[in-house]
């Protein structure tokens, strides 16, 4: 009666204990997040062209450039992009694993048959038939093993089989729960690979439209170049100057040439590297990025959303605190290794030695019950598991924190270089300014013979140098642009939205 009682008690308490889960719950840690953004255009002296605001930031900022066709290669890159398609099969393979870890919480279920035919040995036999002799010697020698001929014999059965694991200590929830968060590791890892290739598409553009201003400004730099050689030959035939003014001219005539075969070798590279991006073979995409176009400009006020959402916006910090809640789910799992693992099994089926009689309710047979498994003695094994996993629940805690450290240095550094490189580009214009103005005068002078022939073109390098760093700011600009919304996360929303279910983020119940 005892027994009785203590089995219907433990049956009693197994709903009680399946709701419990042994180890920590995992719970969304603080981090820091500063009231306002530290570098702001607004309060610099002098007045630049783009500044940035404290607003929504449109998740698809490189319409901010109003380029066309930079927004034709930004919605190709979605879907021909070799890089996102990659990260969409791990993310199909973490699901696929999700599910697997889902199975355990499930009883299985499974249909066999079989077919055996036997036959027993004489000396099986004969060795079963002493034992009963020595047990009733009255038999005496009723049968002679050695005189009888043993059948074979037919063996058919079919059989429904289920086993269960009776998750009594949440062994198999942390499983499930450390599969989900990686599930959601996988689709931070798309998005944040979604966010670095529109990155690489848009900064490379840039950097295409800046070779192609570059070659224009060597261009109409050679033709005042040859207009210089033009006059220096015109006053050397005149016997105004010697032959040294026209080979100084020539020389810087084709020093302004031999800039050309390089920009344009790098105009190549950058439209393959682009052709890359989409997924398609170099030269493919020639035909419409060939035409030069100027650098798409920054817009006056920029967008860049509010300090509080960038841990919400950034995949690599989602990504990290994905990981911290796995690894936190894993330390559960190796806690309830220690823990007794109950397993009910089943099985219904039909036995018979005969094909036809294996259908009839009397060959029906059956069993059903418990096991239990309890870990004795594993030589340390359990013990340095959960060792292991608490370590890396806290190597994963500091690299969450690191995380979000790195993404706010990556918005400051990037909000600084945005400002700096406009305040270059208000003294870089003033300088082009004063090396046209430089030009032209040391031209008027030279024809007058007032000037040297060393003065006009030391002017022209000049106005070459600072008109080439002009249009390199310029791109720099776009381009720190394109870094500064990269910093801030954007760029994933409409392609890939949130779709994370809320009980995911959930941890089980805790008793």
């Amino acid at each position: 009666m005892k027994f009785k009682f203590s089995l219907l008690t433990m049956v009693m308490t197994i709903p009680t204990l399946i709701g419990c889960a042994v180890g920590p719950d995992y719970h969304k840690e603080d981090v820091w997040t500063p009231s306002k953004w530290s570098n702001v255009t607004s309060n610099l002296q002098v007045p630049v062209n783009s500044q940035v605001v404290m607003q929504k930031i449109n998740s698809q900022w490189w319409e901010y450039f109003r380029d066309p066709v930079l927004t034709d290669l930004e919605r190709r890159a979605v879907t021909a992009n070799l890089d996102i398609q990659m990260a969409t099969q791990r993310l199909i393979a973490s699901r696929a694993q999700l599910m697997i870890a889902g199975a355990a919480r499930f009883p299985s279920l499974g249909a066999s048959a079989g077919y055996q035919r036997s036959q027993y040995s004489q000396k099986s036999f004969s060795r079963a038939l002493q034992k009963v002799r020595n047990s009733e010697p009255a038999l005496g020698n009723v049968v002679n093993p050695s005189d009888m001929d043993i059948p074979s014999f037919n063996q058919w059965s079919d059989s429904l089989d289920t086993s269960w694991e009776l998750d009594l200590w949440g062994r198999v929830r942390r499983q499930y729960e450390s599969a989900s968060a990686l599930r959601q590791v996988s689709e931070e890892d798309r998005r944040g690979v979604l966010i670095a290739q529109q990155a690489e598409v848009a900064q490379n553009y840039m950097t295409l439209r800046e070779l192609q201003s570059q070659l224009h400004i060597v261009k109409e730099n050679e033709k005042i170049a040859q207009h210089i050689l033009t006059l220096a030959t015109q006053r050397f035939n005149g016997g105004l100057v010697t032959e040294l003014d026209v080979r100084s001219a020539e020389a810087q005539l084709e020093q302004t040439r031999s800039e050309i075969p390089s920009l344009e070798q790098q105009i190549i590279q950058y439209i393959n590297a682009l052709g890359l991006l989409l997924g398609e073979p170099p030269r493919a995409l020639s035909e419409e990025l060939s035409t030069p176009q100027p650098i798409p400009l920054v817009p006056p006020q920029v967008p860049i959303g509010f300090p509080s959402e960038l841990a919400q916006r950034r995949p690599d910090i989602r990504q990290s605190e994905a990981k911290l809640h796995s690894a936190t789910a894993e330390v559960g799992m190796a806690e309830a290794d220690f823990y007794p693992k109950v397993t009910v099994d089943a099985r219904m089926g039909f036995q018979s030695l005969s094909f036809r009689d294996l259908g009839f309710w009397s060959a029906r047979a059956w069993n059903v019950g418990p096991s239990i498994s309890l870990p004795i003695f594993e030589g340390g094994k359990l013990k340095g598991q959960l060792t292991l996993k608490k370590a890396e629940q806290k190597e994963a805690a500091l690299t969450y924190r690191k995380t979000v450290l790195q993404a706010w240095q990556e918005v400051d550094n990037a909000l600084n270089a945005y400002q700096a490189e406009q305040l270059k580009q208000v003294r870089l214009q003033e300088t082009v300014k004063s090396n046209q103005r430089s030009v032209e005068l040391a031209q008027a002078q030279y024809r007058q013979g007032l000037q040297t022939f060393i003065n006009v073109l030391d002017a022209q390098r000049r106005l070459l140098s600072s008109q080439q760093d002009l249009i390199q700011s310029n791109a720099q600009i776009s381009i720190n642009l394109v870094q500064l919304y990269k910093a801030l996360g954007g760029g994933w929303e409409a392609t890939y939205p949130d779709t994370v279910a809320v009980s995911t983020n959930k941890s089980p119940n805790k008793h």
